[in-house]
Formats: C-alpha cells, sequence, structure tokens
C-alpha cells in the first residue's frame, strides 16, 4: 500500500504543468529580460501581419473576442485564399471581364496575414478597443473617417463614385499632388503610423534597436525609420511636422511609452492632425510577443482619448531593403495616362 501510494503521487507530480506546484500555482507571468542600459529588451524583427481589421464588422456588435468557430472559419477561409492564388497561372486564360479587377500580384507576391489577432491568447474581432469597436462620433455627432468623402454624418456615406472623384480632383497635375505611399516617401496603410498598422499587402515588418538615447524603428514598408527620444520631455514647436510627427519616450517598469505630436496633415489619422497627440505602449509579453497599445487624443475632435492594441509577433526573418524611389515608373505613367485623358476630352469638346 505504502509503495503503490508514493507511485501515486509521482504520478500526480509529472502531471502538473511545468513550472507550477503541488499546490497548483501557475507559472510566474512572463518577466522581460534587460539590456546593458537596465531597458527591457525590445529589440528584434516583428511583425503585425494579421486578418483581423482596424474597426469591428457590425455583425459582432460590442463582442471583443471571436468564438472558437469563428476563428476556425475566418482562418480556413484565409488558408484556403492562400492555396488557391499560389496556383500557378494560365498563360492562355482569357482576359477578365470588364469591372472585375483581377489583382496586380500573384499570392506569392503577397503577405498581409493569415490569422486572426490574438491578444493574451484572445482572438480579437477588431484592433480597436471602443466599445463598439468603432472609431468614436466627433463633437458634431459624424463619424471621422480616412480620406476626402469619408468625414460624413454617420449612415450617410456619400456613393463610392463621388468620393473617388473627390480624392482624384486636382492630385493628377504634378507628382506632389500624388498619394505617399505612391512616391515611395512614406508607406501607405499607416505602417509607419503612429498609430501603427499593417496595411493589408505586404512587408508588415519592423525592426527595433534601443540604446542610450534613442529607440529606433525601422519600418520594412517603404524603408522607413522613427526615431524615439529618450531624454527630452520637449517637443519642438508646432511649425516643426516630421512625415511620422515627434516622438519622445521613457520607460515606465517594462514598458517603452511614446508620446506623438506635431504629426503633419497628409498623415492625419481619421481627420485629427493639428492637435493630435498619439501616445503608443510597447511591452515585451513573451520572447515571440509583444503588447502595443495606442491611445487618440485631439480635444478638438473627441470628447475623451480612445484606442486600441494588438501583439506583435516575432518575424521569425529579416527585413530585406524595399527598394521603393519616387522616380519609378508608375508614377511617370499615372500623369502621362492623366494627360492623355485631358488631351482626349479637349479633342472631344472641340468636335
Amino acid at each position: 500500500m505504502k509503495r503503490s501510494f508514493v507511485l501515486c503521487v509521482g504520478v500526480a507530480l509529472l502531471a502538473l504543468p511545468l513550472g507550477a506546484s503541488a499546490q497548483g500555482a501557475r507559472p510566474a507571468p512572463y518577466k522581460a529580460a534587460h539590456n546593458l542600459f537596465g531597458q527591457p529588451d525590445l529589440e528584434g524583427n516583428w511583425t503585425n501581419a494579421t486578418i483581423t481589421p482596424q474597426a469591428r464588422p457590425a455583425a459582432y456588435g460590442d463582442r471583443l473576442a471571436h468564438t472558437p468557430a469563428e476563428v476556425k472559419q475566418l482562418e480556413g477561409r484565409a488558408a484556403q485564399t492562400v492555396e488557391a492564388g499560389n496556383r500557378a497561372t494560365d498563360p492562355n486564360a482569357p482576359p477578365p471581364e470588364q469591372g472585375v479587377d483581377p489583382g496586380g500580384y500573384n499570392r506569392g507576391w503577397l503577405d498581409p496575414g493569415s490569422l486572426v489577432m490574438r491578444v493574451q491568447g484572445e482572438p480579437r474581432t477588431s484592433l480597436l478597443t471602443t466599445p463598439d469597436g468603432q472609431v468614436p462620433l466627433n463633437k458634431q455627432g459624424q463619424r471621422p473617417g480616412q480620406g476626402p468623402g469619408r468625414n460624413v454624418a454617420l449612415g450617410e456615406a456619400q456613393p463610392r463614385a463621388q468620393q473617388l472623384a473627390a480624392a482624384a480632383r486636382g492630385q493628377f497635375d504634378n507628382p506632389e499632388g500624388r498619394p505617399l505611399g505612391e512616391r515611395c516617401i512614406i508607406s501607405f496603410g499607416r505602417n509607419g503610423g503612429p498609430p501603427m498598422f499593417g496595411n493589408g499587402f505586404y512587408n508588415n515588418n519592423y525592426h527595433f534597436q534601443q540604446n542610450r538615447d534613442e529607440v529606433t524603428i525601422t519600418v520594412e514598408m517603404v524603408h522607413d525609420v522613427r526615431h524615439v527620444h529618450l531624454n527630452t520631455k520637449t517637443h519642438p514647436p508646432a511649425n516643426v511636422r516630421p512625415w511620422f510627427g515627434d516622438s519622445i519616450g521613457w520607460y515606465e517598469g517594462d514598458t517603452l511609452v511614446v508620446e506623438t505630436t506635431n504629426i503633419p496633415q497628409r498623415q492625419a489619422y481619421m481627420g485629427s492632425w493639428q492637435n493630435l497627440k498619439v501616445t503608443e505602449k510597447f511591452t515585451r509579453v513573451a520572447n515571440d510577443r509583444m503588447l502595443y497599445q495606442f491611445t487618440i487624443d485631439d480635444p478638438t475632435i473627441w470628447d475623451k482619448p480612445w484606442g486600441g492594441e494588438y501583439e506583435f509577433a516575432d518575424l521569425h526573418g529579416e527585413l530585406h531593403e524595399y527598394a521603393c524611389h519616387e522616380g519609378n515608373y508608375a508614377l511617370e505613367g499615372i500623369l502621362a495616362g492623366a494627360r492623355a485623358d485631358e488631351d482626349a476630352q479637349r479633342h472631344a469638346a472641340a468636335k
């Protein structure tokens, strides 16, 4: 009997989770390593690619998390899309039907993400953490949006054709009128931010480096570098507005806190830029995960701050040069096409 009892205890101890005690204690929470400056180590290559959208689809209502069945369906659909997109292109296929977008790349060239975003293991329905997962109404009771034609009253979105016409007006006269991403100045999709998001296309990758005086975030899309100054609490005058604003940072325990102001108009977020302050927090929560939280504050537009969160994942790879430059052939072709359209309109008017 005594020998049997000892055996049972041994089996029970072996069944406990690694790091747990016989009393059922959970493993100790993750503790980030520190570098030679005593800072929590955030260095490495990270990615924020995901199929989770920034704003929550209306079908999920106020639910912050997906059900297991929803996760299986969404990730299964993403996997099928990848599989289908990687099939060889048929060189004898007929041209696409009018009005059908065939896409510009085979799927093998794209990497928008194929997994639902998890935060502390919870599969999220949106990156925004407002109660409904949407951008809050502004002081005028409107839902701010990005780009021309989007800052309209809730439920009164302009027709798509009007949006496109408003966005295109005056943007084909010279290179400076084209979008910054198209000109290879900064990424499309707010990869560099702040706040920082995946672009839904490719190259959603980052390299973090730290020293005594600053943290740098190299953004693969489009080879940009964000500089976070650590030894100051002062931003430059309001008329100094770098592409990514002015970022100052400090450490609160194992969290890097970054405050960014002086954001230029061309980098407006949800209609806010002149008085916009973005506060970001970076906390390593595992060897291969880093929690990213952001708060949007503009008292001239919203009654109170709001924001969101997600987790960067270990890239398990290296960043490579994205050799995009403003003198690319596409830009020349776009402007030439606009001139051809203008000539055609003049000829038609002269008849």
